[in-house]
């Protein structure tokens, strides 16, 4: 039996508020695509259909176009919830979903009910974890001490491991959604853990012929049957450097065959820029990165006006920028920096930094700001009146909030 083993589409996901269903679009019709190359048998997809538990109209209608066109390719589908998914919204419809090919295990109830599969060797029992959520879950499993990920885990395998012992000598798969040790986070995945441990040990897993696991976002193996395949599409610009893939596995009549990696075609892809923005909007050594989503980091001494529709008329899917003005002597500590330095000196640096280079006028509105906290005593000496307790930091504050 040959398996494609992808997870985490997180369909209706968007990018710094970029809309992905283009790309998430091209990237299921790639994977049905190697479906039909490769004769596979069966696609697994281990959590996180969607990205909300309530997902759009559109994003829904792209994800039922991904499953259709896999199973026209000519291969099954078992996938699970995540943690993402809303179990019961997922798996509405799923008895009726089965008879067509996409199997869907969404609940506790079902994890020792695998789907049975044959080949020339016989049967293949796919089981599925959906994301078992300590507090939700541990009754039901019957272990109402359980606070970890890896006891729930543990309780749930000890389920599929007495219906496979039943089975005499059935191969197995298991799909779980799940944090296992050893692994890496991409930084995209959100935190599974609410109140308690959220990794678990890849012993959780032992006697499996193949673990299908899901939740984070990076292809990685954990041993030589427990593996992640990640997501199909790099969800942060921390996955930048990402080869995404999915894995094909081969079981022969006594387990685990081979597994090969097919890396999936990259969409679109992701380019962090330095430089001043007028670097950026003339260097010719960047004209690849027109195409990309684009981050860029601008050093401007003074914050460029309208920076990101300047951006954006080169780079049209520029999504984010942070202004970084080249620091004289960043070491120093603030008392250093501002020893022997007036308040209207102070002031102008701030406003450098937070804003732009204020002009005179603008310079004018902060010494009457000051004054309003001064008055001469009648030795000449300037002594500040703060009734109020206000700071001169507080007043420039106020004054940069109404300017």
């Amino acid at each position: 039996m040959r398996i494609l083993h992808t997870s985490d589409w997180h369909i209706g996901r968007t990018f710094h508020g970029v809309d992905l269903l283009a790309d998430q679009a091209a990237t299921l019709r790639a994977i049905a695509e190697l479906v039909a190359a490769h004769d596979v048998d069966v696609v697994v997809l281990p959590g996180d259909v969607y990205d909300r538990s309530i997902p759009g109209a559109d994003a829904i209608v792209v994800c039922n176009k991904g499953f259709e066109a896999i199973r026209a390719a000519g291969a099954v589908i078992v996938a699970t919830s995540g943690n993402h998914d809303s179990p019961a919204r997922l798996g509405a419809g799923a008895r009726f979903a089965a008879a067509g090919g996409l199997h869907l295990f969404t609940t506790v109830a079902d994890v020792d009910r695998p789907v049975l599969l044959p080949d020339e060797h016989g049967e293949v029992a796919f089981y599925g974890l959906p994301y078992l959520e300590p507090e939700l879950t541990r009754a039901e499993l019957g272990v109402p001490q359980a606070r970890s990920h890896a006891e729930i885990v543990d309780a749930a395998m000890a389920r599929v491991r007495a219906d496979i012992a039943a089975r005499d000598g059935v191969r197995s798969v298991v799909l779980a959604h799940a944090f296992v040790s050893g692994a890496a986070a991409a930084g995209s995945e959100r935190s599974i853990s609410v109140g308690g441990v959220e990794t678990v040990p890849a012993a959780c897993f032992d006697g499996i012929d193949y673990v299908a696991l899901g939740h984070l976002h990076s292809p990685q193996q954990v041993t030589e049957a427990i593996r992640y395949s990640g997501s199909p599409l790099p969800y942060s610009f921390g996955e930048s450097s990402h080869r995404k893939a999915v894995w094909l596995i081969d079981l022969d009549e006594s387990g685990l065959r081979s597994v090969q990696r097919c890396a999936l075609p990259l969409v679109r892809g992701l380019s962090r820029l330095t430089g001043t923005l007028d670097e950026l909007l003339t260097r010719a050594d960047l004209a690849a990165a027109e195409d990309h989503y684009v981050a860029a980091v601008l050093i401007d001494d003074v914050r460029p006006v309208e920076a990101m529709r300047r951006l954006q008329a080169r780079f049209p899917l520029a999504v984010h920028i942070e202004w970084q003005p080249p620091s004289g002597r960043p070491d120093l500590a603030y008392r250093e920096r501002v020893e022997g330095r007036s308040d209207v000196e102070i002031a102008r640096n701030f406003l450098t930094d937070v804003h732009a280079e204020p002009t005179q006028d603008e310079l004018g509105w902060v010494e009457q700001a000051l004054a309003a906290a001064v008055r001469e005593r009648p030795d000449n000496t300037a002594v500040r009146e703060r009734p109020d307790s206000t700071s001169d930091a507080e007043l420039v504050a106020e004054w940069a909030a109404s300017a």
